[in-house]
């Protein structure tokens, strides 16, 4: 924090109080100098010792350093400080970050490999640097108006520190409502932004903005071949596995029984003989329906020993608990899979302190059914941009058939942000969007970056780290170590079409006998909202109460066409049942969390 007019630390010790559930081991505050504040929660993962806490400075104080996350490289870089004579005191990654700034300055921060936030502000150069990892792990939220600069790991820090106000930004409701989450770089606080994935914010000791600069991931695979291949995959999957599940601490993970964490799973135990407690959501009878996650994970573990715990749930025991999960969202994400990802490190809190994903899969490889169908576009865009217009109101077509038609634009980069929306987005919202979606000159490759940079930021990141922070465990992915995120960038538009999706995960689960569970039909982590809003009376009572209340109070930022969902939401479950929940939460959120 930096503002001149502080006189004493009650601010910044509002903000450590706030999220101390970030990092419930160890709070730490420091007076840089006059005006000048820097603190940390600190949530113990190597080397659990004091000596390991933050914030972190040296005996002459000229250089602080506060950070969130997990140094991927850390020991290659460790190796390299003390080949050029610096000496250790602890075993943390922090302390390897602290002392690599400290010799390499800004220009070291491309070497960086891993999912990290930080602060680091140094006195002989006058500067304050934000960083954020350019895959998007973490999060960094400040505030900077005239020559006040505040910032956090959460929104609702900002705001907690009595210096910024909690005024909703009407302008992101319209975002929201599509894409269920704001803009990049917005919050849903007014005076609140995000630094975007990869961006160095420099700032002065006096609060004054330098400049932004940025940052990609840009390591190699490190293996020679001219083309990506599975094998290659494969290797680099093992590394990554085995760098992530590694800790000092207690390490568990979440099972859907799917291919991606089954995979993650099979190859830990497979290179360590080493069971590991997992977690799966499960569903009361009778809305288990379709969901048999549960059953498919049970059967994997079973092998391996461990256990894997099913959470099970219904529509009562969500009610119980939704108010405990709203009081712990930083931001509303209106991805039902949030309050799965929170429920799940709410079990798993009281056995480990870091829980694995396999988030990330998807958005590299292209395994979502939105990858399909714009393959399928692209093979004949201008027949489909000219029968879709004639063929979408037919009332022979399921639902996701109706989607794909009406989704269709005749620019291809709008047909996709179409795609990834929950409805085709107005024409105003899409050229704003366009401005954002990336331009590399292949279609099916800007696709996958702009799901990389959008929905898996924005939505499936945020909700992996808020859901695990909001009980003091770190989230790891190791689908997103930087070697894969590299190896997939590597691959051609060719390569990427003509495969099938995830085709490498699923040829390996074959050829380790798992071709159960690579043949298994792919279903969504969420919960089942249409089935408890029609045979659930209080749930239903619950959502309608909060889509009435965001009607009757922002129904003007709405577009026209969905002001019947607002007024009659019980008219549009069956078709629009992810956009209804999407409002709930907004809803539920903007009460509690804004003025």
């Amino acid at each position: 924090m930096v503002d001149t007019s502080a006189t004493d630390e009650m601010a910044i010790a509002n903000m450590v109080e706030s999220c101390t559930h970030r990092g419930p081991d160890h709070s730490g505050i420091i007076k840089v100098t006059d005006g000048v504040f820097l603190a940390s929660n600190r949530l113990k993962i190597l080397d659990s010792r004091d000596e390991a806490n933050q914030p972190i400075t040296n005996k002459e104080k000229s250089a602080f350093l506060s950070w969130n996350g997990f140094l991927y490289n850390f020991q290659e870089l460790k190796n390299q400080l003390i080949s050029e004579g610096v000496i250790f005191k602890t075993r943390s990654d922090g302390e390897v970050l602290f002392q690599w700034l400290l010799l390499k300055g800004k220009e070291g921060i491309k070497h960086l490999e891993g999912m990290f936030a930080f602060v680091f502000v140094d006195i002989n150069k006058s500067e304050i640097l934000l960083v954020r990892d350019p895959v998007g792990m973490k999060s960094l939220y400040y505030h900077h108006h005239e020559n006040k600069l505040i910032c956090s790991s959460e929104a609702l820090c900002l705001v907690h520190s009595g210096k910024v106000d909690a005024s909703i930004d009407a302008q992101q409701v319209l975002p929201y409502w599509y894409l269920r989450t704001s803009m990049p770089t917005a919050s849903f606080f007014k005076n609140v932004k995000e630094l975007l994935p990869g961006q160095i914010a420099i700032f002065g000791l006096d609060g004054s903005k330098k400049e932004v600069t940025k940052f990609a991931v840009n390591v190699a695979t490190g293996l020679n071949s001219p083309v990506p291949n599975q094998k290659i995959f494969k290797q680099c999957l093992v590394e990554a596995i085995l760098k992530h599940f590694t800790a000092e601490v207690p390490v568990g993970m979440i099972l859907s029984g799917g291919a991606d964490s089954s995979l993650l799973y099979h190859i830990w135990f497979k290179e360590t003989g080493i069971p590991l407690p997992t977690y799966t959501i499960g569903f009361d009878s009778p809305y288990r329906g379709k969901n048999s996650d549960a059953d498919f994970a049970a059967n994997l573990t079973k092998k391996y020993g461990g256990g894997n715990q099913e959470i099970k749930i219904g529509p009562a025991f969500f009610l119980q608990t939704w108010e405990e999960y709203l009081s712990q969202l930083d931001q509303p994400v209106g991805d039902s899979a949030s309050y799965l990802t929170w429920l799940i490190a709410r079990e798993a809190k009281k056995r480990v302190k870091v829980l694995v994903s396999g988030v990330g899969a998807d958005e590299l490889f292209g395994g979502y059914n939105r990858h399909m169908a714009f393959k399928t576009y692209l093979k004949r865009p201008n027949l489909w941009h000219g029968v879709s217009q004639f063929l979408q109101d037919m009332p022979l077509f399921s639902r996701s058939q109706k989607k794909f038609l009406k989704g269709i634009h005749k620019n291809p980069d709008r047909t996709f942000i179409n795609f990834a929306a929950l409805n085709p987005v107005p024409e105003k919202l899409g050229r704003v969007l366009e401005d954002h979606y990336p331009k590399s000159g292949s279609n099916y490759k800007n696709a996958l970056a702009y799901d990389q940079a959008f929905y898996l930021v924005h939505d499936l990141l945020k909700i992996h780290d808020n859901a695990c922070m909001a009980h003091g465990i770190e989230g790891r992915a190791p689908f997103l170590d930087w070697t894969l995120v590299a190896l997939s960038k590597e691959m051609s538009e060719e390569q990427l079409i003509t495969t099938t999706p995830k085709s490498w995960i699923k040829e390996i689960l074959i050829a380790e006998g798992l071709g159960n569970i690579a043949e298994r039909k792919k279903s969504g982590f969420g919960l089942p909202i249409k089935e408890w809003f029609l045979h659930h009376p209080g749930f239903r009572i619950k959502m309608s109460s909060a889509i009435l209340d965001f009607g009757n109070k922002y129904g003007g930022l709405v577009p026209k066409e969905w002001q019947s969902l607002l007024k009659h939401p019980e008219n549009h479950i069956q078709d629009h049942y992810l956009l209804l929940f999407n409002v709930f939460l907004l809803s539920e959120w903007i009460n509690k969390n804004t003025q």
